[in-house]
């Protein structure tokens, strides 16, 4: 894939947040299940950190070597024609320099777009909003540099940290998806809001695409799109699932001595054909 053609699908990617409809995304953890969600007729694939770094034999949060998940985002990207998006969690890098090291590297393997989050793993459980926000504008910098205008999902882990009191963390919220937003960011992420009404409530203040991860329980599309939410992701939760099923049938054969477990309900020829194709 030339320049070009990968700013080209850049900005397609960048029109599907306008919906609607929303922009649906099964985050994917490597080539094989990328391709599985293409075929299944999703128009865009998006990584989990979670799974990426499990794939590949490591723990979340940034454990995985970086060459690693760029090798593993390379790998997606190739396997399918849409576009993707790559969790790199807060960049791999303690500055925004080596941040922006980071987006021509992650633009290098094909990616189109990137996740950015605000949480840290020290003792300071967040980043101030300057700090933050240095960092999305030395992203939006490393990728006009590259002729790349990838889509910066800024991702903010007040919600999933719980921190503040509620009243406060919405106040915190708008303040940081605007201050993202002015960076470069071109769409929000409060990973783990859950309320529906504060989600109808950021969507209008920020009035710029916002993201929401979903799970069991959660509202549907339809209910999703009429607050507001332009992009819809499942983050780990897929990669969880298929986990524990393996991990069932592995505990099954173990304990039974018996293989009834093994039933599978796709076929090698089929699997054959999808990888075959392009």
């Amino acid at each position: 894939m030339s320049r070009a053609q990968q700013a080209a699908k850049a900005e397609a990617f960048r029109a599907l947040h306008r919906g609607p409809p929303l922009l649906l995304m099964a985050n994917a953890w490597d080539a094989v299940t990328a391709r599985l969600f293409e075929a299944e007729g999703y128009a865009a694939v998006a990584t989990t950190s979670g799974g990426v770094s499990w794939a590949v034999g490591y723990a979340d949060g940034e454990a995985a070597p970086w060459d690693e998940v760029v090798g593993q985002t390379a790998r997606i990207a190739r396997a399918v024609n849409v576009p993707v998006t790559a969790d790199i969690e807060a960049g791999f890098g303690a500055t925004p320099e080596a941040v922006a090291r980071s987006i021509g590297d992650i633009i290098q393997a094909g990616a189109v777009g990137v996740n950015l989050e605000d949480g840290t793993a020290g003792p300071t459980p967040i980043r101030s909003i300057d700090d933050a926000a240095a960092r999305i504008r030395a992203a939006r910098e490393a990728a006009n540099a590259a002729g790349v205008p990838i889509v910066i999902n800024a991702r903010t882990d007040l919600y999933l940290k719980q921190i503040g009191d509620e009243a406060g963390r919405f106040d915190d919220a708008v303040a940081r998806g605007r201050a993202y937003l002015a960076a470069g960011a071109d769409c929000f992420y409060p990973i783990s809001l859950r309320d529906n009404a504060t989600i109808g409530r950021l969507v209008q203040a920020l009035k710029a695409p916002v993201n929401i991860n979903v799970r069991a329980g959660f509202p549907g599309v339809a209910e999703l799109e009429a607050l507001g939410v332009a992009r819809v992701t499942t983050a780990t939760q897929l990669t969880l699932m298929a986990l524990a099923e393996t991990r069932r049938i592995a505990r099954e054969i173990k304990a039974s001595g018996r293989f009834d477990g093994i039933a599978p309900n796709i076929a090698h020829p089929e699997m054959q054909q999808l990888m075959a194709k392009r």
